[in-house]
């Protein structure tokens, strides 16, 4: 029998995978009173921005209300056991919002659809590790799709304040509809509207000027610091509230000046299956029908809720001292997103707003969230009969306070001085947003693809030289530039005076296709019928640097290369190898044109070249570091100065040509060098 090995390793390994997709089991184990105490604050504190916020963000979403308060709290208690970051808080945000209302058509059903669709999609992009493809959505695009939303959004609350009815959705209808009907705005709303609005900007104020309060302070200037820092971290919380007491006022004195919010169902949200249909006067809706109603949205959707998410977590644990797993955040938004629509929940992602004051109140663990999640509850258990005085002016204020700084006026200076190019997606993206969000977000995407595809077809290439071109590509050579490639070097070849050689630099190639190898070969043929050599230099074997190797002899003169790593190099005996380039700028050869044998078949790594290389024995004794330049031509067997070549005569193959290297600090060594060889697929990082 064979024996069984010990289990004990078998558990490790297990102990380790359930914590990494379970990280509550990290740091539970040492979970302090401490700990308890400060995630006890951050949580009521996150807890009384979120109800109000949730109010508002339904709005935006084109839903009831209560959908809002239904989107936050599954989230906070699902990234409590999944989640990697100690700060972020999963709910309803500004973005998500706007993009429901474009892809959900205001219907709860399609919403709580889309949550379930999105999550599933997240799951699966965790699972499969697929967390690279969000960096194929590029900073100009989301900065432009950001800075368009916050004027979108705002303007879409502007109609609350004003007390305006039946503004259509779409941005410039909505323009010119409110300024059309501008006459018929409702005093009470507008007053009320911008007093909370100036309420909100002085608290914001205010916070980001207080300066912290030292444990030497008095104790009275410490509890004001306290005071003043509550009211300001609460500053949503409180604008309703004193909203809904003045609504109050005027409901007890029997006339309403003000649009309030409404009756809001009370209770907890059954917990049921996602709408896989929708019931309409006409019949039914199937799930088909729907989920192409839907359409890119279950692209867009999934996709802007990472990325917020992530980059959110990124940034405050790069501000704390911590590490978060992107894939693990892909889970735990795709099951907060699976669960949350068992519940009539909307899609949800991190919030940066709240995730900065959970930060600022001290938050040690997500388990701040349980709590957040637990004042939701009770809110809907007990508080909605009193969000019926809220007016709508008061949750747009809200709305307009937390959009505005998402207006970022600096990038657009910022890419002008750095890369002018990213101001096309950026602008585009800016743009199409105001016709339709998602329209926006996949024509900036697009047009981020082009420009990436378009800098891999045109690398940057530097040509320099006259009696010899040096061609050094400022990228890796894929497919799509070879044609590129070809076009520069024989335009530049050709129009020479006379036939010329080309040494290409392949020191920054770090990756080669097939297609590229075939067209080196086909230029290379080309290039020999014009009497013009063709050299690599600098290559890379297998991911790293190839260094010069000696050539084995035989039995005569000539040696036979096994590849581009045999390179031509004078023997060490014989001084200083005058293919080096000298500090003085004189100028050095290279013997570039090779013994051929026939080829041996099409593929090329099996082809064999014969180099002309010096006998081992010349340049020994005394006198060979004395040796004159034309004494090492001789060795390697070029003739003493640089002939030009007879147009249509290219030389023997018995006699190479000697190539002159260009001076200068940018010119290659002679180390490295390989003469008229088309590098393999894997000596120039192929297939990886």
């Amino acid at each position: 029998m064979w024996a069984r090995g010990p289990p004990e390793p078998r558990r490790r390994c297990w102990l380790r995978a359930l914590r990494r997709r379970l990280p509550v089991l990290g740091w539970l184990p040492r979970y302090s009173p401490g700990w308890l105490q400060l995630d006890l604050i951050a949580g009521v504190t996150v807890g009384l921005t979120v109800v109000p916020q949730a109010l508002a963000y339904a709005e935006v979403a084109g839903l009831p209300p209560q959908y809002g308060l239904y989107s936050s709290f599954v989230g906070c208690f699902v990234y409590c056991f999944l989640g990697t970051a100690k700060d972020v808080t999963l709910g309803p945000t500004a973005i998500m919002s706007l993009l429901v209302s474009s892809y959900a058509f205001h219907d709860p059903a399609y919403a709580v659809l889309l949550t379930f669709l999105a999550g599933c999609i997240q799951l699966a992009m965790g699972l499969l590790h697929l967390g690279f493809l969000l960096d194929f959505i590029s900073c100009p695009v989301i900065k432009g799709f950001t800075s368009a939303a916050s004027i979108t959004i705002s303007f879409n609350q502007v109609k609350n304040i004003l007390g305006l009815h039946g503004i259509p959705r779409q941005f410039f209808l909505q323009v010119y509809e409110m300024l059309r009907r501008i006459g018929e705005t409702r005093p009470g709303d507008a007053i009320l509207g911008l007093a909370c609005l100036a309420t909100l900007a002085g608290l914001r104020a205010m916070k980001s000027r207080l300066p912290p309060a030292a444990r030497t302070e008095p104790l009275a200037t410490r509890a004001s610091y306290l005071i003043v820092w509550t009211c300001a971290t609460a500053r949503n919380a409180l604008v309703v509230l004193f909203a809904g007491l003045v609504a109050y006022c005027f409901q007890l004195r029997g006339s309403q000046p003000l649009t309030l919010t409404g009756s809001i169902p009370r209770g907890l949200p059954p917990c049921r299956l996602p709408p896989f249909s929708k019931a309409v006067p006409n019949g039914t809706v199937p799930f088909g029908t729907m989920v192409e109603d839907m359409g890119v949205g279950l692209a867009v959707v999934p996709l802007m809720g990472l990325v917020e998410t992530v980059a959110i977590a990124k940034a405050f644990a790069s501000q704390n001292d911590y590490r978060i797993d992107p894939n693990q955040e892909l889970l735990a938004m795709g099951f907060a997103n699976v669960l949350g629509s068992f519940f009539s929940s909307y899609p949800v992602t991190g919030s940066f707003g709240r995730t900065a004051v959970n930060a600022q109140t001290g938050v040690c663990t997500p388990a701040g969230g349980l709590v957040t999640g637990a004042l939701v509850l009770l809110s809907l258990a007990y508080l909605t009969s009193l969000f019926y005085y809220i007016p709508k002016a008061a949750l747009a204020a809200v709305i307009i306070s937390a959009v505005v700084p998402m207006f970022d006026a600096g990038i657009f200076r910022t890419l002008w001085r750095v890369k002018r190019l990213d101001l096309v997606p950026l602008c585009v993206t800016f743009l199409f947003c105001f016709w339709e969000v998602q329209y926006g977000i996949v024509a900036g995407v697009l047009v981020s693809g082009v420009l990436l595809l378009y800098s891999i077809a045109r690398p940057p290439l530097k040509v320099s030289g006259q009696g010899t071109l040096l061609v050094q590509p400022g990228s890796s050579l894929h497919f799509p530039a070879i044609e590129h490639l070809r076009d520069v070097i024989c335009s530049r070849a050709l129009s020479a005076p006379s036939p010329c050689s080309i040494i290409l630099d392949c020191h920054r190639i770090s990756s080669i296709d097939y297609t590229v190898v075939a067209g080196l070969a086909e230029l290379l043929q080309e290039l020999r019928k014009h009497g013009i050599s063709l050299a690599f230099c600098g290559l890379q074997v297998r991911g790293g640097h190839a260094q010069p190797q000696p050539s084995r002899h035989r039995a005569g003169p000539a040696c036979q290369g096994k590849g581009l790593h045999r390179w031509a190099q004078p023997s060490p005996h014989q001084g200083e190898p005058s293919g080096r380039p000298s500090q003085q700028g004189h100028r050095s050869h290279l013997p570039c044109k090779a013994r051929m044998r026939p080829p041996l078949g099409s593929t090329f790594s099996s082809r064999r070249w014969r180099l002309q290389h010096p006998s081992p024995a010349a340049g020994r004794g005394a006198g060979a570091k004395a040796a004159a330049p034309a004494q090492a031509h001789a060795a390697l067997g070029c003739p003493e100065s640089s002939e030009p070549l007879a147009e249509g005569n290219p030389p023997a193959l018995g006699s190479p040509a000697a190539v002159s290297l260009p001076s200068g600090p940018g010119s290659p060594s002679l180390a490295g060098c390989g003469p008229g060889r088309i590098p393999t697929f894997p000596q120039l990082g192929g297939g990886r």
